[in-house]
């Protein structure tokens, strides 16, 4: 996925109709790299998103709504205090590159106008929001770029704000076909989609991949362009250039087999043939909220939960290794037998055996009395090489029992950290990463960091949906919402659903005294299937059965239950 210049100059256009003239009422930082302006104008209110992060940098309207940390960074009460209240008076980009400039009218703390500056820059890692006053001098900036940064351009208070440098390359709407032909065709040594992206200014590769397809049916090296596909290439770009002055974007995305997002352009994309679905969106900031709203809920709960992730990977790591340990342990007590039967064997021949001896050769009446050579200490006697052999088998035995005891324990541990990375990555707010980390920390793998008891927000309520024939339908955020929902708050002659042999949350359906149909437990079961590690797998096994067929085992982890009464349903995960 890329952004290039020529979409960020439709998301402009975009930008400048709606906004324009809009005053800046709230302005919110959900994670360190983005910002979330509220705009008021005459037609209503508008949220401004805007990210530097680097897997998805970007600038549009957005529908969705975002969480916000309960005491905001510094950085976003500096943003406040200087342009809340301010006017959007220009939005400006720097020819066709992937910057641009938000000009606010302002007023500072004694009242005076100012001029105010948003910069933001699109450029994957480099990606970057910075404030300048009128003059450019930088006021501050989501990312400070220093010396040991970049010997080029330094990013500080108080520092002069310059653009990136230019890149060289030749503009599409201000260059002629000619030039830019000519450009391209002596790329010697590349692909003509290569060639075209490091010529021409503002295309993104699924763009440059769209020309050559359109003008060669191939991505062709440079030296096979003949004259007809240079003239085809020709037309498609002066296509394109129609599109950029008479500003006529065709907005649309590229999903694969499984429903996730491949790329998006501003024209048509021909060059996946029927292999992926192509959807069309009015807008590019209805296109950007539907394409990186999951990439951007798990980089912001992988930035919140960091710390969780990592605690929750060493301890999987140390109990994997625990295991390992225990099994080989378990596989040195598979000849405890062999101990017994020498034990026995020594014993049964007592009146023909001597001290003294490094071996004894006996006839085994458990093997057909072949003969069997039993090592043994020459300083025992022969009643003490019997006993010896009889504590051995003894210890070996007791071994066997406890080391299978401790690794069903520590295979239980994994099962339920594997549930918690599985609800983790699910989390959609700071109040379910509170709530798992109460959870972590109840269950000792987090240590409080101090006496005082830690202080939840309000308990979200489950996730709830409602079948097509009317049935609710409840899924559980967490462990110990599993376990609330299981076993306090559903009734015998509800529904519960699991997924088979994967961590996931528990699934109610709640019958309201009726029968409930074979609709609703698919149903169901394609929302448990969603709300489960298995997700993006086809043909899932989800596991149902009446609540009250299921048990608590004593002294287990939260969200662990056992059941054997049970039906299994197969089915393919829908998000909708």
């Amino acid at each position: 996925m890329a952004l290039d210049g020529i979409t960020l100059s439709f998301i402009r256009d975009e930008l400048v109709q709606n906004l324009t003239g809009a005053k800046v009422e709230k302005i919110y930082q959900p994670s360190k790299c983005e910002l979330v302006f509220l705009m008021r104008t005459r037609a209503g209110a508008f949220r401004l998103y805007m990210s530097c992060q680097a897997i998805s940098p970007r600038i549009h309207i957005t529908q969705l709504s975002y969480e916000n940390p309960q005491k905001p960074p510094m950085l976003c009460m500096l943003f406040r205090k200087r342009l809340v209240g301010a006017t959007l008076k220009e939005i400006n980009q720097v020819s066709l590159d992937r910057i641009l400039e938000l000009v606010f009218d302002a007023s500072n703390e004694i009242g005076d106008r100012e001029t105010l500056k948003l910069y933001i820059e699109i450029m994957a890692q480099r990606s970057n929001i910075v404030l300048t006053d009128a003059d450019d001098t930088v006021i501050d900036a989501v990312k400070r770029v220093d010396e040991t940064k970049s010997t080029y351009r330094e990013v500080l208070p108080e520092g002069k704000y310059l653009l990136p440098p230019e890149q060289n390359k030749l503009n599409i709407v201000t260059n002629s076909n000619e030039e830019i032909l000519e450009t391209v065709r002596h790329k010697n040594g590349k692909k003509l989609s290569d060639a075209i992206l490091s010529s021409v200014l503002g295309v993104s590769p699924v763009v440059c991949r769209e020309l050559a397809y359109r003008s060669a049916g191939d991505d062709i090296p440079t030296d096979e362009i003949t004259g007809g596909v240079l003239l085809k290439l020709g037309s498609e770009i002066s296509g394109i250039r129609q599109q950029i002055i008479n500003s006529e974007p065709d907005p649309q995305a590229v999903y694969d087999s499984d429903g996730q997002p491949v790329d998006f352009s501003f024209t048509d994309i021909t060059q996946y043939g029927n292999a992926f679905e192509i959807k069309r969106f009015d807008s590019f900031s209805l296109l950007l909220d539907a394409f990186c709203e999951e990439k951007d809920r798990a980089a912001r709960i992988k930035h919140r939960a960091g710390d969780l992730f990592k605690i929750i990977g060493s301890a999987k790591e140390r109990i994997t290794k625990k295991i390992n340990l225990q099994t080989a342990e378990l596989e040195k007590c598979a000849d405890r037998e062999k101990l017994r039967i020498y034990a026995e064997l020594i014993n049964s021949n007592l009146y023909r055996l001597e001290k003294g001896s490094v071996f004894y050769d006996i006839e085994n009446y458990y093997d057909s009395n072949n003969v069997v050579r039993i090592p043994v200490n020459p300083a025992f006697t022969p009643v003490q090489n019997s006993q010896k052999y009889y504590k051995e088998y003894r210890k070996a035995a007791t071994a066997e029992k406890m080391l299978g005891d401790l690794i069903a324990g520590s295979r239980d541990e994994l099962e339920y950290l594997d549930s918690v990375l599985d609800e983790l990555s699910r989390a959609d707010t700071e109040q379910d990463i509170a709530e798992i980390r109460a959870e972590l920390s109840e269950n000792g793998y987090l240590r409080r960091r101090s006496k005082e008891k830690i202080k939840l927000p309000k308990t979200l309520a489950p996730y709830e949906f409602t079948t097509s024939d009317g049935f609710k339908v409840l899924v559980g955020r967490n462990n110990a919402q599993n376990d609330k929902l299981t076993f306090r708050q559903a009734k015998n002659y509800d529904m519960w659903l699991h997924v088979q042999s994967f961590a996931g949350s528990h699934t109610l359906i709640i019958s309201d005294n009726r029968e409930i149909t074979d609709r609703a437990i698919e149903e169901a079961a394609k929302i448990a299937a969603r709300f489960s590690s298995a997700d993006g797998n086809v043909k899932i096994p989800v596991d149902y059965t009446l609540v009250k067929n299921l048990k608590k085992p004593p002294d287990s982890k939260p969200g662990k239950v056992i059941y054997h009464i049970y039906n299994t349903i197969y089915v393919n995960p829908e998000k909708e």
